[in-house]
This record gives structure tokens, sequence and C-alpha cells, in this order.
């Protein structure tokens, strides 16, 4: 058996049986990574002998049915504080820095005895499409080692993708989960913004940012999210609603359903086995007696726009407390505290983050700030009204999650606008708020995977997950493993 290949649900019952110990899990993940990792470089940080000790200590203490997801591995985005364990958005500027606290996700699977195995690569500061923005490496799909995995969360994908974590949590701004997700062929969940709760999530725009899921398979997202949602006082976005088990409705199947397409879908630029997979997506629904609706969307343009000039905005006043006083990186050489503050943010902040904050800058600054940022809001207002209309007409919305599979390193890294399209089809999501799902559905004819998205109304992850869950026993895309 390798268990390194098993969901978290397979991985739970075998536990229960005892045909292997949470011990022997750990370890046989450990070797995965010593094996693996080289070849993707996916962590930054690996705290396997903790996980190990861990480990050790569930078995010796028999907890391993006090919940699903205790002794369980996983994998964190080095973007989510954890206390006294490094913790540096993949940027130079927070190279050293060691969080007082930790983020509520992690306090809330640490409390059930899941094990983190390490902190996992990004883009810097979560800013990009590819996870070629981080200061310290770029990650490769363990696909095809010559392409990009996806970002900013690529190396939480990565970790599930190439069997070196049972699931990962990373964060999503404007697709960041979903189309790393899609580009390495396993399941990424971006919940409604509130749901889960931000705090101790190194914030690049705060309106949009949201943690999620990457897991093997619909199932095991429903498990996760079931662990990480909840109201959190420290968090003054959280919603303060009612725990609901997403696991309960799951295998209802589609029959009923209203799975909604766009008119108005527009295909310039989507690759055509994209297309192929969006139409074979659409006539598995029909076969599982699902409903199909024809519904308009006409900002899809619009919503990139207002994205960029949002998030911008955002991660300029955000990205201001990173001056060399506090904590983080501080330049050698310098005058005075304007030379300091100006020299510790030229040689902290990487290209991509430069980019942006000057953008931001741009959009917030006096004379500009109606024709931008006001802008931007009002635009975001219209999708989200767009959006309301929409689920007036349909369950669920399903799009193509990203135009093409995987592209080459290096391809688009010098081309900011071709990087930045690579979200036409995530980020109007995260304008709105709501809840999305990418599922891996088949390969393209280079073996890269393919992955379609369920989008739903404000809270309406048990419509999604049932959804995609549907689509996923139509593909069955786990017979496919990428060869390391």
């Amino acid at each position: 058996m390798n268990i390194n290949r098993l969901t978290i649900h397979e991985t739970k019952e075998a536990l229960s049986k005892g045909e292997f110990s949470s011990e022997e899990l750990v370890a046989s993940y450990a070797d995965r990574i010593e094996k693996v990792d080289p070849k993707v470089d996916a962590f930054l940080l690996k705290c396997l002998d903790d996980a190990k000790e861990h480990a050790k200590k569930i078995d010796s203490e028999g907890k391993t049915e006090s919940s699903i997801l205790s002794g369980i591995p996983y994998a964190l985005k080095d973007n989510i504080c954890t206390k006294d364990i490094k913790t540096t958005a993949a940027s130079k500027m927070l190279y050293n820095f060691v969080p007082p606290y930790s983020a509520d996700v992690y306090e809330r699977l640490q409390n059930l005895d899941s094990i983190m195995l390490g902190k996992v690569n990004m883009d810097e500061f979560a800013m990009g499409s590819s996870t070629e923005n981080s200061a310290f490496k770029t990650t490769k799909n363990p696909w095809d080692l010559s392409t990009v995995p996806g970002g900013s969360s690529g190396g939480s994908a990565v970790a599930v993708a190439a069997d070196m974590a049972a699931y990962a949590l990373g964060s999503d701004t404007g697709g960041s989960i979903r189309q790393p997700a899609s580009l390495c062929g396993v399941v990424g969940l971006k919940p409604t913004y509130g749901l889960v709760s931000r705090y101790g999530l190194i914030a690049f725009a705060s309106s949009l940012d949201q943690i999620g899921t990457f897991t093997k398979d619909v199932e095991d997202a429903a498990i996760v999210l079931n662990a990480i949602a909840g109201h959190d006082a420290k968090d003054s976005t959280s919603l303060n609603i009612s725990k609901k088990d997403y696991t309960v409705n799951l295998k209802r199947g589609a029959k009923g359903l209203k799975v909604g397409i766009l008119k108005n879908f527009n295909t310039e630029g989507v690759q055509e086995e994209v297309k192929t997979a969006m139409d074979e997506s659409i006539a598995a629904f029909k076969d599982a007696g699902a409903e199909i609706v024809e519904v308009d969307f006409r900002y899809f343009k619009q919503a990139l726009a207002a994205y960029y000039i949002v998030a911008c905005a955002e991660a300029s006043s955000n990205l201001a407390r990173y001056d060399g006083v506090r904590y983080g990186y501080r330049a050698k050489e310098y005058t005075d505290y304007i030379d300091m503050y100006y020299k510790t943010r030229s040689e902290g902040f990487g290209s991509e983050v430069k980019r942006r904050i000057m953008l931001g800058t741009y959009a917030l600054s006096s004379g500009y700030y109606d024709a931008y940022y006001k802008k931007g809001m009002q635009v975001r207002t219209v999708i989200i009204n767009e959006y309301n209309k929409i689920f007036e007409q349909c369950d669920v919305l399903m799009t193509p999650t990203s135009a093409t599979t995987a592209f080459k390193i290096g391809e688009k890294v010098d081309d900011p606008l071709q990087m930045y399209m690579s979200d036409t089809f995530t980020v109007p999501i995260n304008i709105a708020g709501i809840p999305a799902v990418s599922i891996p559905t088949k390969l393209d004819q280079k073996g890269l995977p393919i992955g379609i998205q369920i989008v739903g109304p404000a809270l309406g992850e048990e419509k999604i997950l049932q959804a995609a869950w549907a689509l996923e026993q139509s593909f069955n895309f786990r017979k496919n493993q990428p060869s390391l």
C-alpha cells in the first residue's frame, strides 16, 4: 500500500483498522519529502523531527480517533503565522521573522492533533500566479518540472500533488488557491469571505484575502473546511454563524441541480483542450441529472481591471508597515532614517511587490483616488449585484479555472499583463466574496491537468462541494499521477 497516495478519509479508515500508526504515516511522508522535494522545491521550512514527535505522542496517548484529522500530516503556506516557527511570506523582507502568535487556522488544526510537516513556498507576499516571485526558490510543477505550478500558493498545491502532504492550506486573493490547484491536478477550495478566520494571515489585500484548502479529492475539502471554518473574535470580518458539517449532503449527486453556464463565454486565449473539458463537464452534469442553464455575466474584463486597482491599493497600505524599524529586514548601510526606510524597502521587496505597491499608491494618491480606487470599488458593487442575479437563475456556476494548463517557467515572468490574465476566471469570485472550488478533470496532450471551477452564492459551500463531488465521480482524475 502506498500510504502517501491515500486521501484523508482513506488514511483515517486505515489508521482506525490499525494498518499503520500515525508515526509510520508521518515517517512515510517525511521520506517522500526528502526524496521528492529536491526536484520540486515546494518546502521553505521542514519541521519533520517535530512532526515525528507529535505523531509518536498521538499514538502513545491513543488520540488517533480523537478527530478525523488527528495524526494526519499537512503543509502550510508560509504567509500563515505559526508561533515560534519562522514565517517569511517568501520575502527577503521577512527572512528572519518568527511570529509571537499563531494564526487561528493553525491553532484549530493543532487542537485537532493534525501534524504540520512544514511551511511551503509561494509568490512573495502572495503576489503572483506562478510561484516564480519567491525570494528564495522557484517551485516546479510535478507533472512537468519545466512548468510552473501556478500561484501564489504553488508550494501548497505541489505538496499535495506530489504526495508530500495529505492536504495543505493556502490563501486566495484572486485565484491563488484555485489556479495552482488546476495546474497541479488537485482540489482547491476558496471559501466565502469571512467563513474562515484571516487572523494570522500576512495581509496582501485585506478585503480579498481568504484562507482555503488543497486536497486530493472533494470529500477531503469538506473535511478540512469543517475543521478550519468558524467564528473568530480576533478577526473583525469573521462571520458569526452556526457551524455546518459540509460532508452531510456531499454525496447527494447532481440530480435536480441547476448548473449555470456563461452565454457570453469569451473563448479568446482559452486552450482548446480546456474548452473540450468544459463541454465534457456539461455532458457529465446532464448525465447526472442536472439542468444546464445559460446565464449572462457582462463584466469579466472589468472585473480583472477592478481587482488589480483594489488589490494593489490595499497592498500599498498593508505593506507600508515593512520599514526596517520594528521587525524583518533592515538595510545595512544608510545615512539617516529616511535613507534607511528607502533602502530597506528597495532591497527587501522583489520587483512584483514593488510594482503593485507603486500601482496602489498611485491609485490612492490625491487627484487619482476618485478616478481609480473609487471607480474600482463601484465596479465591485456592480459585480456583486451581477452574481446575485446569476444565482437567482441557478444553484452553481461552472467555468474553466484557468484558460490554459501550466506554462513554462520563465515564459510570462517578464510580461506582467500576460501573467495577470492567468486570473481571468478566478478574480471575479474574490471581488464578490463568494465561494468557489476547482477540481481536476483530465490531462491535456502534454500530460498536464485541466481544472474546472464551480462557483456558488455567498455561504454556498454545500452546493458547490455537492456539484464538485458529482463531477469528480464522472472524471475519476485520481487514476492519474505525476511520475516523479
